[in-house]
């Protein structure tokens, strides 16, 4: 797994930044807000209501096929 829940929400968006379509899709439509700064995605996940897994899943995807 490329990206974890424990990491931070900016630092995967600088890091693979086609991530930002998946964060929004799935609801984490606040990569600008100042949360999106200091919360890890599990953090931000639990405060919208999404499912960890799902997103976990979606973000790793893209982020796979940035690597290759």
């Amino acid at each position: 797994m490329t990206i974890t829940k424990d990491m931070g929400i900016m630092e995967v968006v600088q890091k693979y930044p086609e991530t930002v379509d998946v964060f929004a899709m799935s609801g984490m439509g606040c990569i600008g807000c100042a949360a999106s700064h200091f919360e890890n995605i599990e953090q931000g996940a639990m405060a919208h209501g999404i499912d960890i897994d799902k997103l976990m899943a979606n973000l790793n995807e893209v982020a796979d096929a940035q690597i290759q």
